[in-house]
């Protein structure tokens, strides 16, 4: 007996039934093959619909990914479903390529989401389907059996090579295909489910009308309930629409169809739609479709979208600029990019290929571009052009820190100086009365239910924005902000300078693209090689304490007393060293800082004829090192600025944001800014010319962002005419070298707060107590229910009317009744840990013991669960021992009985379940006297020694390996570019009969010989052959071929191809027309595809090409 038994009813199923059995039979064999075989599942129904759905058209890559992102795919799935389906694969990969434990808890979550695709496709394209629940009771038991990421790797593999190509599947399946499309049309939204629950009526009462009202809709003067409408597909050709709102000037702007809350609301999607229809008839004004089961809103503007998820309805007023929009808004083919705002190549691609994604029907797009590329002025572009086409009016800027929304605000005010603006962290700007509204994420969220207008309602409704821009989005895309791109229903444009490679995958998801494969990028490196930022030179060395630490016996005697000095105990004894671990996190020992600082003064990059430091970011460990690091220097250079010429600049030094103010400008002071973690991002100051890590980093995201500081260009920085052309890191930490052995760095996790986690382990707790052998235990059941009161108590505590709860009131509902948690199913206590417990508020300020808690918590499930508890021991065993150093304080010394023995025992190995809680209750609230250092900071100055200064030029370039002729004859042209006649040459001018011969005595008799010639390059032209090395002048192939582009007649794709096809002609110098049918071009489209609306262009294009292979052979 299987889930699954449903699909073998119908043979056309048979492709993928049996691995959906087989998916559940794995969990029996271990939850890794169970997940790799959901995964394996899902991919061959998923490419069983490819194969037989003629509104699935295949993407230039047919993995799963690129076939589940598809636009035609979502267009139709409902978000949930895709959202499962994601999860389903993401499981699978990990299970994959990944030597970690998978829960049953998650197999079993990917069987259920498999399941429901599964039921899905049944209903879609099945004569027989029957509704039937996932049944979790009739899974196998698990069995221990381990399987090596070789094996699971092997496991995909074998599974994988059963595949039969997508394209010769569905050539297969034409008729089929056909009658199954027509069927899923069909199909669509006849089936309502037969689950008991409050009514319609009692559902539009409870939810739905207050979310109107909310709106600021008056059911008095326009909204009409149960309005008769005529023309529906029944014997009495007519229907009773649930609500009908209309604008101001009585015509309707929206349909609402409410379903029960048990029911899916996309059961009413068909029938919403019949009601448009009649609306439309009647009024000769299509409205907006909503439908909805009071928990889950569905919004369709099927003039211009699928249908999707909202948070809430519309406004009046928000609903007559959509409809408006349905006349007024004109396509972003072609739009005009104001120059004064982007002027560069890659900028206006960046924009076309975001305005390309939004004519799609995409709502969301991802650039990434490098540091000091213009990220806010292409943001700023985009705001413009979309304006200008009548897609937005207002728009949400939102970055994650106030200095960032700052300087982005200041750049739109100069730029738009027509567009209203708002810090809404300022008490001065009026959000009401601006177009643009800029906002830390944490301001937002506040401000969201706070924020009233002129008229008492809430200002930022759902609707309000049209466009969300998201500064730096790989940082901000967290679990804990997912819930303001939930509410608002805008278009988002996500920003980042993280590479593509490195981007994370949950970002990725989020803005519903394939990884790796953003809207748009431009990199680091292509942008130095075209001269929009610089490279960097990197001067790396430690010192002997940093890398060895310090060695009591290595010390001088004088040495060796102040050591004696500094780290005797009270009877005298002394370490035989101090680790380098030690070494500026809480000890720094001067001459270490002095002798780095002096590294810095004497290579660093200087101004003012060398006379003066350039701007300079020294990275510092943490405040200590970094106010040490200002008070070495100031001991070393006196006379520097008078005190001023360096400043710490982090988040405990007040009115920062005035020192960074002074920093950015090129002539004030302080030159040198130290910080921690304050200057890592988003601080744009082209003058800085030195970086200094004085600290390790292991976050390869991050390592690239410090580095971004360095790389603007910078005019006229050295003198006049004398522009920035470098800048240099100072690598004192080993950065360098740790990721060149770790590529990919080591990311941490987004940040789950510690009220979340202490949550998920009293939920762990109440699952674990639900067996059978905890039952006849009172002082178990006890616990459970103590901790169940908790629970309910928590989630009744919730504010209803926050947008954040009020996403998730279907969960609150059911959790906050007592009969719901009689038993709690994994899919229960996945909904709980996802939904609800990110929702629970703080109550306990006492972060130290609730840091305590956690890892008590964590112990107790972990020894429930007969898991590995040595780690959780030990932490909870040294947090106690530094309680027992704090003797002297009256409330420590009250505990010192169970102090002592939880600290010099093996008290915490052998105890049960209740003595670990009486040791969180009875030491949690001591937590605090701890010195959250650890220990004091020390310090001292005993002589280092400097290792190797290691200086390091980075080029971007790639080699290639010709013979001893071809590189004597290109080191000759690299170095005569000058010459006349290859000037002419490079520059596209054919040459005389005496320039020829003049270059063919060259090649033939000083350079080699005729054979040496012709061996080489056989009967090739000498001027085409000089020209394929020296290639084709860049300011020459882009007058030629980017007067299509700037005249705006192509599409993104054709930009694309002409931008190959420059570099092509810069590196190559002449192009033979066959090679546009091969690799760079076809990666774009074949030819044919690309202009086949416009052969008269290509033409020109084909013509411009043989006129620059003929001037490389004829001569004038």
């Amino acid at each position: 007996m299987s889930n699954f038994d449903f699909l073998k009813q119908s043979k056309i199923f048979n492709n993928f039934s049996e691995a959906c059995c087989e998916a559940e039979n794995g969990i029996g064999l271990n939850t890794v093959t169970c997940s790799i075989l959901c995964r394996r599942a899902l991919e061959l129904g998923v490419k069983w619909l490819y194969a037989n759905d003629n509104d699935l058209r295949i993407p230039y890559n047919d993995n799963l990914s690129a076939l589940v992102h598809d636009i035609t795919f979502k267009n139709i799935i409902d978000e949930k479903l895709l959202k499962q389906i994601e999860y389903v694969i993401k499981l699978g990969n990990f299970a994959v390529h990944n030597n970690k434990k998978i829960s049953r808890e998650e197999a079993i979550l990917s069987l259920r989401y498999l399941y429901n695709f599964m039921q899905w496709i049944a209903y879609c394209y099945s004569d027989n389907y029957i509704e039937k629940e996932f049944d979790e009771n009739i899974l196998p038991k698990q069995t221990i059996n381990i399987l090596t990421v070789k094996e699971r790797e092997s496991l995909y593999d074998e599974l994988e090579a059963k595949d039969k190509k997508l394209e010769e599947t569905r050539k297969e399946n034409e008729e089929l295909r056909k009658q199954l499309t027509n069927k899923r049309e069909a199909k669509k939204e006849n089936y309502t489910f037969e689950i008991k629950d409050i009514s319609e009526y009692e559902t539009r009462k409870k939810y739905i009308d207050l979310e109107l009202k909310i709106a600021g809709w008056n059911f008095d003067t326009n909204v009409q309930e149960e309005m008769k409408l005529n023309g529906m597909p029944n014997d009495q050709n007519i229907g009773y629409a649930d609500y009908v709102l209309f604008g101001e000037n009585g015509l309707p702007l929206a349909v609402v169809e409410a379903k029960r809350t048990s029911v899916d609301p996309k059961v009413g999607q068909n029938q919403a739609k019949l009601y448009a229809d009649c609306l439309e008839q009647k009024y000769h004004q299509r409205p907006v479709i909503y439908y909805t089961n009071g928990f889950e809103i569905y919004m369709w503007d099927d003039v211009n979208y699928p249908p999707r998820k909202v948070s809430g309805f519309y406004t009046q007023d928000e609903l007559q600029l959509l409809i408006n929009r349905r006349e007024n808004r004109q396509s972003l083919e072609h739009i005009f990019v104001n120059d004064k705002i982007t002027n560069r190549e890659y900028q206006l691609e960046a924009i076309k290929s975001v305005c390309e994604a939004f004519d799609e029907g995409h709502r969301k797009a991802l650039l990434v571009m490098a540091t000091g590329t213009g990220k806010t002025r292409t943001a700023i572009s985009i705001v413009d052009v979309l304006s200008d086409k009548e897609w937005v009016k207002n728009v949400l800027f939102l970055a994650d820190r106030t200095v960032l929304v700052k300087q982005a605000k200041n750049n739109f005010v100069k730029l738009l100086p027509n567009m209203s603006c708002c810090n809404l962290l300022s008490t001065i700007d009026n959000p009401e009365d601006s177009r643009i509204v800029f906002s830390t994420y944490q301001t937002m969220i506040n401000a969201i239910d706070s924020t009233k207008n002129k008229s008492g309602n809430k200002l930022f409704t759902p609707g309000h924005f049209d466009l969300i821009i998201v500064d730096e989005a790989h940082r901000s895309i967290y679990k804990k902000y997912q819930a303001i791109f939930d509410y608002f229903d805008g278009l988002v444009v996500g920003l980042t300078a993280t590479p593509r490679n490195d981007v994370d995958r949950n970002t990725y998801r989020f803005f519903e693209i394939e990884n790796d494969v953003p809207t748009y990028a431009y990199e680091f490196d292509r942008a130095v090689k075209e001269g929009y930022l610089v490279q960097y030179h990197s001067i790396k060395t430690t010192t002997n304490f940093m890398d060895r630490g310090i060695k009591y016996n290595e010390l001088r005697e004088e040495e060796k007393e102040e050591y004696e000095n500094t780290f005797a105990d009270d009877e005298d004894n002394i370490p035989e060293e101090i680790d380098a671990e030690a070494i500026n996190s809480w000890l720094f020992n001067r001459d270490t800082i002095k002798k780095l600082l002096e590294l810095l003064m004497e290579k660093g990059l200087k101004v003012e004829g060398g006379d003066k430091l350039g701007k300079t970011i020294i990275f510092a460990r943490n405040h200590r090192h970094a106010d040490r690091i200002v008070e070495v220097f100031n001991e070393l250079y006196p006379n520097y600025g008078q005190g001023k010429f360096i400043a710490l600049i982090d988040n405990q030094v007040k009115y920062n944001e005035n020192l960074i103010e002074h920093f950015s400008i090129k002539e004030d002071f302080p030159q040198i800014a130290v910080s921690v973690d304050m200057l890592d991002t988003g601080v744009d100051v082209p003058e800085i010319l030195n970086l200094v890590f004085f600290k390790p980093v292991k976050s390869k995201i991050k390592f690239w962002q410090m580095i971004g500081r360095g790389t603007r260009l910078c005019k006229d920085l050295f003198g006049v005419g004398q522009d920035k052309k470098e800048f240099y890191i100072f690598d004192y930490c080993k950065n360098f070298e740790f990721f060149s052995e770790n590529p990919n760095g080591i990311e941490t996790n987004s940040q789950i707060s510690l009220t979340e986690r202490i949550y998920g382990y009293k939920l762990d707790l109440v699952v674990e107590l639900q067996n059978l052998k905890y039952q006849n235990d009172e002082k178990f059941k006890a616990y459970r229910e103590e901790l169940i009161e908790e629970f309910i108590e928590e989630i009744n505590k919730l504010n209803k009317e926050s947008f954040l709860v009020k996403a998730k009131l279907h969960y609150i509902e059911q959790f906050s009744k007592k009969e719901n948690w009689v038993y709690i199913s994994t899919i229960d206590l996945a909904d709980i840990k996802d939904n609800l417990i990110p929702l629970f508020l703080a109550s306990d300020e006492n972060e130290p013991a609730k840091r305590f808690d956690n890892l008590v918590y964590q112990l107790q499930v972990k020894r429930i669960r007969q898991e590995k508890t040595t780690r959780c021991e030990n932490a909870i065993t040294e947090t106690v021992e530094q309680l027992e150093k704090l003797g002297t304080i009256p409330q420590v010394k009250e505990k010192q009985e169970l102090i002592l023995k939880v600290a010099e025992t093996d008290y915490l190995k052998e105890v049960d379940f209740w003595s670990i809680e009486e040791i969180r209750k009875e030491l949690r609230d001591l937590i605090q006297f701890i010195d959250p250092y650890n220990r004091p900071p020390v310090y001292i100055d005993i002589e280092d020694t400097l290792n190797d200064v290691n200086e390091e030029y980075v080029y971007i370039s790639s080699g290639n390996n010709f013979t001893n002729y071809r590189k004597k004859l290109e080191k000759f042209l690299n170095g005569n570019l000058e010459n006349s006649v290859i000037w002419k040459i490079r520059h596209n001018i054919r040459l005389t009969e005496i320039e020829k011969k003049s270059l063919e005595k060259i090649l033939f008799e000083e350079l080699g010989s005729n054979k040496e010639y012709a061996e080489t390059f056989g009967d090739t032209n000498v001027i085409k052959a000089v020209r394929n090395i020296v290639g084709l002048d860049k300011s020459v192939a882009s007058d030629i071929f980017y007067k299509y582009i700037n005249k705006n007649r192509l599409n993104m794709k054709q930009i694309q191809f002409v931008k190959l096809l420059v570099d092509y002609v810069v590196k190559n110098g002449t192009i033979e027309m066959e090679k546009l049918t091969e690799q760079p071009f076809n990666t774009v489209g074949q030819v044919y595809e690309l202009f086949g609306n416009n052969v008269d262009l290509f033409k020109e294009i084909r013509e411009d090409i043989k006129e620059i292979n003929e001037n490389a052979e004829k001569l004038a």
